[in-house]
């Protein structure tokens, strides 16, 4: 059930009601005994909870990794390692 919030026209007094939506709207304050009126506000904002959301975020799962850098190139194809290549120690 939704709660309402009226004011007073007479003495500006506010209160909130927790009404169903099918009860009517209460017109009589209970501080003065005058008209009052139903304030239309905005509503709830928006509530964020959780660790966030991204635009990258897919639905399930997990977050995606970091794809692995490529290793660097050798000194010449086919060696597996630049220290031990004599092509490297002449250049």
């Amino acid at each position: 059930m939704p709660t309402y919030e009226y004011e007073c026209k007479s003495c500006s007094h506010t209160f909130d009601a927790f009404q169903s939506m099918n009860d009517l709207p209460i017109k009589i304050c209970p501080k003065c005994g005058k008209e009052t009126r139903r304030i239309i506000n905005g509503g709830m904002g928006v509530i964020f909870r959780g660790s966030g959301f991204y635009v990258n975020d897919k639905r399930g799962g997990s977050p995606s990794k970091e794809a692995p850098k490529p290793a660097e190139a050798a000194s010449c194809p086919g060696c597996a390692a630049a220290d031990s290549c004599p092509k490297a120690a002449n250049s």
